[in-house]
C-alpha cells in the first residue's frame, strides 16, 4: 500500500482559457512530426529537408488565410500577438517628434497595444486618444467617427476583450476607418477560431493573431498585413517574409498553428455553441446560490467562454486562495499576473471599488465538460460561503 506522502493530488479544473488553451492532441502531434521527423529549415531549399519545411509552411498560410478570410501572400509568422502588435505600431509609425502620431485606442485595450503607445508617447513620438466606452465597456461608434475625422495615424480596437469578453463590431469599426483613410489595428488573439472574422471583405489593416488562445501552442503567431502596407523591422538579419521579420522560422510552432486554424475552420460553431451553453449554465448556477452576484461586461455580444463577474464585498484573492488548489480561474489579465494593481479594464467602466475588488474571470472551452461546470458552481459557492461566515458578511 502507498504511503499517503507519495499519493499525488488531483489537478485542479482549469477554467481559465483565456489565458490560455490546452494545445489539441491532434496538433500537439503534427508538430511532434515537424520535430523529429521533418525538422528542415524552410529557408534551405537546396535539399528536400528544407522544401518539405517550406511546402509546410505554405501550407499553414492557406490554412491560416482560409479562417479568417485573406490570402495567404498576407501573412506574417510572428512568435505571438504581442510581437505582431509591436511590429505594427513600431514599424507603421516613424519618429516624429515635430508632430507626433495620432493613436486612437480603446482603454480596454490588451497590455500590448497599451503599453507600446504609451512607450511612442513618453518619446514624444504620439499623442494617444483614448475611445469613449460605456459602463459594460461597449464602444461609441458615433464617438469613433468624429475622433476619426479628425485624422489619424493608427486606429487600435481588438475584435474581443480578454477579460471581460466583450466582442467588438469590427466589420462597422474598419468601415468608418476606411472611410477616413485611417490604418486599422485589430488585436484578434482572443477571437480568432471563435467567432466569424473576414479580414479582407471587412477592410481590416493589420491583425494579430496567437496560436495558443485557439488550441495551438505557445509562442506561435501571426500577423496579417493588407497588401500594399509595408512595416519597418523589429528585428534585423536576412531579411526574411518581405523584409519585415528577420529569422529562422518556427516550423512545428508554424505548422501547429496552422492546424490549429484548420481545426477551428470545421469545429468552431459547434464548438462555440456548446461552450455558450456551458457558460449560461454555469452563470445561472452561480446567481442561484451567491447573493448578490453581478456580471460584467456586454453579455449580449461576448465571447461564448467568458463569464467575468464580482461578488461585492467578498476580495477576489480570498476566493483565489481557498479555491487555487481545486479550480482554475483568474482575478484579470494573464499578462498582468503578479501586478498588484486595479484592472485597467474594470476602472475604465467605472465599476465601484467594491466590484473591482471583487471581481473574477472564469473561461470555459472546448474541453470543458458539464461535470466541470457543477464542480466549479460548487466550489465557487463553497468558497464564498467561508469568506462570509470569516468576515460576517
Amino acid at each position: 500500500m502507498r504511503s499517503q506522502e507519495n499519493v499525488l493530488p488531483e489537478k485542479p479544473l482549469y477554467l481559465d482559457y483565456h489565458a490560455t488553451t490546452p494545445t489539441d492532441s491532434r496538433v500537439a502531434n503534427l508538430m511532434l512530426h515537424y520535430m523529429t521527423e521533418e525538422f528542415g529549415n524552410a529557408n534551405s531549399t537546396d535539399h528536400e529537408w528544407g522544401n518539405h519545411a517550406e511546402s509546410a509552411i505554405k501550407q499553414s498560410a492557406r490554412y491560416v488565410a482560409d479562417l479568417i478570410g485573406t490570402s495567404p501572400r498576407e501573412i506574417l509568422w510572428t512568435s505571438g500577438a504581442t510581437e505582431s502588435i509591436n511590429l505594427v505600431i513600431q514599424g507603421s509609425l516613424p519618429p516624429n517628434p515635430e508632430k507626433p502620431h495620432r493613436i486612437a485606442l480603446l482603454p480596454l485595450e490588451h497590455k500590448a497595444v497599451l503599453d507600446t503607445c504609451r512607450a511612442l508617447e513618453k518619446r514624444g513620438w504620439a499623442e494617444l486618444i483614448y475611445l469613449r466606452v460605456d459602463s459594460k465597456g461597449r464602444l461609441d461608434l458615433n464617438d469613433l467617427a468624429q475622433v476619426c475625422a479628425k485624422g489619424l495615424s493608427l486606429l487600435c480596437v481588438m475584435a474581443a476583450n480578454n477579460e471581460i469578453g466583450n466582442i467588438y463590431p469590427i466589420q462597422a469599426i474598419a468601415k468608418i476607418a476606411q472611410y477616413y483613410n485611417i490604418p486599422f489595428l485589430c488585436d484578434a488573439s482572443q477571437s480568432v477560431g471563435k467567432i466569424p472574422i473576414q479580414f479582407e471583405e471587412w477592410g481590416i489593416t493589420y491583425l494579430a493573431i496567437s496560436a495558443h488562445k485557439l488550441y495551438g501552442p505557445k509562442g506561435s503567431g501571426a500577423l496579417v498585413v493588407r497588401k500594399g502596407y509595408h512595416l519597418e523591422p523589429l528585428l534585423f538579419g536576412g531579411g526574411h517574409q518581405q523584409g519585415m521579420r528577420s529569422g529562422t522560422l518556427n516550423v512545428p510552432g508554424i505548422v501547429g498553428l496552422g492546424e490549429a486554424c484548420r481545426l477551428r475552420s470545421l469545429e468552431m460553431e459547434a464548438d462555440e455553441q456548446a461552450i455558450a451553453i456551458k457558460r449560461d449554465r454555469l452563470q445561472q448556477l452561480l446567481l442561484n446560490s451567491i447573493p448578490k452576484i453581478t456580471i460584467n461586461g456586454d453579455i449580449e455580444n461576448r465571447l461564448a467562454g467568458n463569464l467575468h463577474l464580482s461578488i461585492p464585498g467578498i476580495p477576489n484573492s480570498a476566493v483565489i486562495a481557498r479555491v487555487r488548489h481545486k479550480l482554475a480561474i483568474s482575478t484579470g489579465s494573464a499578462c498582468t499576473s503578479g501586478v498588484e494593481s486595479p484592472s485597467h479594464v474594470l476602472l475604465a467602466l467605472g465599476l465601484s471599488g467594491s466590484s473591482i475588488e471583487g471581481a473574477l474571470r472564469i473561461g470555459l472551452g472546448k474541453f470543458t465538460t458539464d461535470n466541470d461546470i457543477d464542480l466549479a458552481a460548487k466550489i465557487l459557492t463553497n468558497a464564498v460561503k467561508q469568506i462570509r461566515e470569516v468576515i460576517g458578511a
